[in-house]
């Protein structure tokens, strides 16, 4: 049985086929989604916030896996209010392998069961100058609580992570993007999990600058178990090094910031301008290894070609004794783990 969304999120706005809706096709926000009921909660407070921020058009929270309403659910639920053309955007930092294959294989299982649906699929949010400009904010904001100056200053810019060196590359540019021109002494990036450097390599490897402030940069959407790993890192390192005094910002949240994004990213997908980094994709690369004699698309009108029928599977397995890292269970605890799985696909 298909759960509904909520009339919280659809309540109100036009339905039926007149003209005036097809001005106002729903966008779907999809999230990764997450067992934590709070964490959960937070998603669909954020998509409410943000239909309040702009109700031209409903605004249907869904996700990808873990919790309901799913994204079939949420597709199913504007189709039975009479929408044939939907948005739909991946509420997602990097393109690893949730926006390149997960999503656009529930996308290609939508199309099949509802063949007169329109889908327009927008890009993940990406490297983004209205980044620069919202942590820019935030640091000059860090920079009036404290009086140690910029260049006694290093910047730990947190990613979160992925199994996809391409999204891993785009943490490192982006950081890069908001240290050069900054005058803070320097710059180091880590990892929450997945992928390496972790945390703890991250401030060391900071410490050696022998700075007199590190400001912590936790590039993440919302707060959850992995802000408070990072959280529990942070209050670690301040009380083992006394010395240096540790600032963490906080992270993403319903800034306004992000709501443009969302936006920009929405007028994208409408305008069939969504266009995606696929010379670096490990997905091009296997296909392109294994001689099948067609390109990878990214042409999300819905058209996209994610044909990546080999390796077609949703699946997060947990084996058991697993290492644990911050008690999340953690799939490469050695960089040689990863190392060796980094360029493989599913």
């Amino acid at each position: 049985m298909l759960t509904l969304i909520p009339d919280l999120y659809l309540s109100g706005l036009p339905r039926g086929h007149d003209n005036h809706m097809s001005q106002s096709n729903p966008l779907l926000l999809l999230g990764h989604g997450t067992r934590d009921a709070n964490g959960r909660q937070a998603f669909l407070d954020f998509a409410h916030t943000f239909q309040t921020y702009d109700p031209s058009r409903p605004v249907v929270p869904c996700f990808l896996e873990l919790t309901d309403p799913l994204i079939q659910a949420g597709i199913d639920s504007c189709v039975e209010q009479g929408y044939h053309e939907l948005t739909v955007l991946p509420v997602l930092l990097f393109a690893a392998r949730h926006s390149k294959f997960d999503v656009t294989n529930e996308l290609d299982r939508a199309i099949q069961r509802h063949p007169q649906l329109k889908l327009n699929y927008g890009r993940h949010f990406g490297v983004s100058l209205r980044w620069l400009d919202l942590w820019q904010k935030r640091l000059e904001q860090a920079d009036k609580e404290s009086t140690v100056p910029r260049e006694q200053t290093v910047l730990l810019f947190v990613g979160r992570g992925a199994s996809d060196p391409d999204a891993n590359g785009d943490v490192y540019k982006l950081a890069r993007m908001l240290w050069e021109g900054s005058g803070y002494h320097d710059l180091e990036v880590c990892f929450t999990g997945i992928t390496h450097p972790r945390m703890e390599r991250g401030f060391e490897r900071a410490r050696a600058w022998n700075p007199k402030r590190i400001i912590v940069i936790p590039h993440l959407l919302f707060d959850g178990v992995l802000a408070k790993r990072i959280q529990t890192i942070v209050e670690q390192e301040q009380a083992t090094h006394p010395e240096i005094a540790v600032q963490s910002l906080s992270v993403i949240g319903a800034d306004p910031i992000l709501f443009e994004l969302i936006r920009d990213r929405e007028q994208e997908a409408q305008a069939g301008q969504v266009s995606m980094n696929c010379y670096t994709c490990k997905f091009r690369q296997a296909i392109s290894a294994q001689g099948h004699g067609h390109h990878h698309h990214h042409d999300h009108g819905h058209s996209h070609n994610h044909s990546h029928d080999h390796a077609h599977g949703h699946s997060h397995d947990h084996p058991e004794g697993q290492a644990l890292y911050h008690g999340i269970p953690d799939l490469y605890p050695e960089v040689d783990d990863y190392h060796e799985r980094a360029w493989q696909v599913p």
